[in-house]
């Protein structure tokens, strides 16, 4: 069932072991079928070193097991909601990448600074609220997707968000984008991180300029790239 997704969603895990975002378990990406509403998820706590295909978890909407010998990840409610809430969605990853998880940590959005950042988000990278004691022990990962949501409202703009405390979600139209848009999030946090540490009152990237750079890629009139 689904085996060509499952094969991306598996070969998206492995890139993002492999780009160095995540150590031991700690990430996972999942992937949805447009025509069945199926979901292709990593499955919980098994390490990337000798995982197959066909370990991949395939669920349904509510996140019942349809297809798989494991539990999907844990995180599976966090990405449920978000495919229900974000209907463009077609791939999701959760990472805790080191300089994009700290400005987590620190409670801290990623600022705009400069055209890097600007090339694959419409602005400052937010970081989601602290969860309240009855969300941590009532649904915490579906309460997980809730707080993003709220954050987030331009998805396609800002495909990418902080969870205050925890860790980092990225989101594309596919699993493989998904990906990108991790990498890209974590250089783009070390990025800020130097900036700071050298002007720290360094200002935010015009808005002229970030217009220019985000929709040269972005959106009907898009030069960036070849044509497909």
């Amino acid at each position: 069932m689904l085996a060509e997704l499952k094969k991306r969603v598996y070969e998206q895990n492995i890139a993002l072991a492999r780009s160095g975002l995540v150590v031991l378990t700690w990430g996972n990406v999942s992937g949805k079928d447009t025509e069945s509403g199926l979901i292709v998820i990593k499955p919980s706590g098994v390490p990337y070193d000798g995982m197959t295909a066909e370990d991949m978890v395939v669920v349904d909407a509510c996140g019942n097991v349809v297809e798989g010998r494991y539990k999907p990840s844990s995180d599976l409610p966090t990405h449920l909601y978000l495919y229900e809430k974000y209907s463009l969605l077609g791939g999701i990853v959760h990472t805790h990448s080191t300089y994009a998880t700290a400005f987590a940590q620190a409670g801290r959005e990623i600022t705009a600074y400069g055209t890097t950042h600007a090339d694959a988000f419409y602005g400052n990278v937010p970081c989601a609220r602290e969860l309240t004691d009855v969300e941590i022990d009532e649904a915490y990962e579906k309460n997980t997707g809730k707080v993003i949501a709220e954050t987030v409202t331009d998805p396609e703009g800002i495909p990418a968000i902080l969870v205050k405390n925890h860790g980092v979600f990225t989101w594309g139209k596919t699993p493989e984008k998904a990906v990108e848009n991790a990498i890209t999030l974590e250089e783009v946090a070390k990025m800020a991180l130097l900036t700071e540490q050298l002007s720290p009152k360094t200002p935010r990237i015009r808005q002229h300029l970030l217009d220019k750079h985000y929709f040269r890629k972005h959106g009907k009139n898009a030069y960036y790239g070849q044509k497909r």
